[in-house]
């Protein structure tokens, strides 16, 4: 299978800062990503049905005025919902991590609950302690979820960097969330464990929520970075496990890109 041909876009501009990573991130994993600002997909100089994965990277778009993601979404609502909406039609992929987390639950395009896009429904508050965190932490995946970006997935860690990824929602909203089987990730402790205080749980995420989907599995939101671990040195404690010949050849975070690129490319059969 040629991995090569699935096409990946990486939205860049105004604030946003994780786009090589996020590039290096489908590029491991066989993908060819391109990086496409803004400003050039409004103008019309591309085109999303170009790509068969959108990603919204994380970062600090429009300077996180007005709240985490809300300039950025509405500029993409009300310039490319046409676009988005067949884009969604034609079971493509979407991920947003972190900031695209933020912005993904402002364009209600997660969780999308009776397939409700372009609605809001649920949103990430600033964090309980009420400072930016920046740290490691598990998450335990649920193996109920539709969600393609994380299959076979178990406990992995991963690292976060936001101040505003407490994720919430009304109790009827999240009620469905969860009958749904929507919650992709929790945040959790060592063990496995659902993480309900501080710091495993690091911003006082409702029933310890750190990633979403919607009913399909294939539009993905979630607060940490696989991303920023892709190489086994990526993590603070790698010398430790090298000394333990417990070092993995790659970083946990591959599992999520890998798991997106194959999907599509099996798509494009």
């Amino acid at each position: 299978m040629d991995y090569s041909k699935v096409k990946v876009l990486i939205i860049t501009g105004f604030g946003l800062n994780c786009e090589r990573e996020t590039a290096a991130a489908f590029r491991n994993s066989g993908a060819t990503p391109e990086l496409v600002h803004l400003n050039d997909l409004l103008a019309g100089k591309r085109r999303l049905d170009e790509f068969h994965v959108i990603a919204f990277i994380g970062g600090f778009s429009f300077g996180d005025h007005l709240g985490s993601g809300t300039v950025f979404a509405n500029r993409v609502k009300y310039s490319l919902r046409d676009q988005l909406e067949r884009f969604v039609a034609d079971g493509k992929l979407v991920i947003g991590i972190c900031n695209g987390f933020q912005t993904l639950t402002r364009l209600g395009l997660v969780p999308a609950i009776n397939k409700q896009y372009f609605e809001q429904q649920a949103a990430l508050a600033p964090n309980d302690s009420g400072t930016f965190r920046d740290d490691w932490i598990y998450l335990q995946a649920n193996p109920a979820s539709p969600c393609i970006f994380t299959k076979g997935i178990d406990l992995i860690r991963l690292p976060i960097r936001h101040g505003e990824g407490k994720f919430v929602a009304e109790p009827a909203m999240l009620q469905q969330i969860e009958a749904n089987q929507q919650v992709v990730f929790r945040y959790a402790n060592a063990d496995g464990s659902v993480a309900a205080d501080f710091p495993a749980n690091p911003n006082g995420s409702l029933h310890a929520i750190a990633g979403i989907c919607d009913a399909t599995g294939r539009i993905f939101g979630m607060m940490p970075h696989p991303e920023a671990f892709l190489s086994p040195f990526n993590a603070p404690d790698w010398t430790t496990r090298k000394q333990e010949g417990k070092l993995p050849a790659r970083g946990e975070g591959c599992a999520i890109f890998d798991n997106a690129v194959s999907f599509a490319a099996a798509q494009l059969l």
